[in-house]
């Protein structure tokens, strides 16, 4: 992600929509010190016949309720409205192309591991974004490494749902990848095996095969099921199984994917080359369908994409 300052005309907070500058939050704000709130990542994209479009909208909303279940918050808005707002605080912001960010979190109150009856605010945000790990990424791909961070354990803390604390994890992880002169960083979970990136689900290819890791400790993302998807409608074999870090390695080809991953490849993982050390054919095939999907160009996708 750029540097640049995020910024905008809109955000949709507590039922309403305020200027950008305006919508703040108190100090004491229980999620700013404990880390529990709750998230999505959506995106909007222009369509091939000059629409915008948000991709599947609905899963994404589900996800943010099932996330705040998970971790016993009760958002004061149905669905329907949460998917209304989201709508309202795009054209608010006048964007056929966007991020956007539903948060939900514990206002002021109780301080203290127990919020008690803190009130569960939600706020949605959205903003221009491009390619979350670079253009050149998306096309030759990235270099990573393996994190000496780990996943977070299934009974440490649950993977299913997007939680605000979580995210300290994959900073970490990232920031070491980073600082280490790579793009991105893989992570293995609390057994040795390969659970997902810092943000994104991973999926290898060898011998025309496609493997991705089981869901015991990964996010089993949006973006990866419409991954699998694709690749079942296009003949292509794919397994949920345990990988390893040198099944890596070995691997023809290794891409990520996520809501801002998108499909990006990996061309070097801990200085080893993977395949020819550049975007593969089976990624590049992929990376191409999900486009077509997002952009309405893929008819059989169509039900995915709610336009504005």
């Amino acid at each position: 992600m750029s540097a640049a300052k995020i910024t905008g005309e809109k955000i949709w907070l507590d039922g309403q929509l305020v200027d950008w500058d305006d919508a703040n939050i108190h100090v004491l704000s229980h999620t700013l010190h404990y880390g529990l709130g709750v998230f999505e990542g959506i995106c909007s994209y222009k369509t091939h016949d000059d629409r915008s479009a948000i991709f599947r909208l609905r899963e994404h909303v589900r996800r943010l309720f099932d996330s705040a279940h998970i971790n016993l918050l009760e958002i004061p808005y149905t669905i329907e409205q949460i998917e209304e707002a989201i709508l309202e605080t795009l054209n608010a912001n006048g964007l056929t192309e966007g991020y956007i960010r539903p948060l939900v979190f514990l206002g002021e109150g109780a301080m203290g591991i127990n919020p008690a009856n803190n009130l569960v605010r939600v706020a949605i945000i959205a903003w221009p974004w491009g390619a979350y790990l670079g253009e050149d990424g998306m096309k030759n791909g990235i270099r990573a490494k393996v994190s000496t961070f780990s996943r977070h354990h299934i009974n440490a803390k649950m993977t299913n749902g997007k939680t605000c604390g979580d995210y300290v994890n994959s900073i970490l992880a990232k920031r070491e990848a980073l600082l280490d002169g790579f793009d991105e960083a893989i992570m293995l979970d609390t057994q040795g095996l390969i659970s997902e990136a810092t943000g994104a689900n991973i999926f290898v290819v060898r011998d025309g095969a496609i493997r991705t890791p089981q869901t015991h400790t990964i996010l089993a993302g949006i973006t990866r099921d419409t991954v699998m998807q694709i690749a079942a409608e296009q003949g292509l074999s794919i397994v949920e199984t345990t990988l390893t870090r040198d099944d890596l390695y070995i691997a023809d080809e290794v891409f990520l994917c996520g809501t801002a991953a998108e499909v990006t490849p990996v061309r070097e993982l801990d200085h080893r080359k993977i395949g020819s050390g550049g975007r593969g054919p089976i990624t590049e095939q992929i990376q191409a369908a999900y486009f077509d999907v997002v952009q309405g160009k893929n008819k059989k996708f169509i039900d995915y994409l709610t336009y504005l």
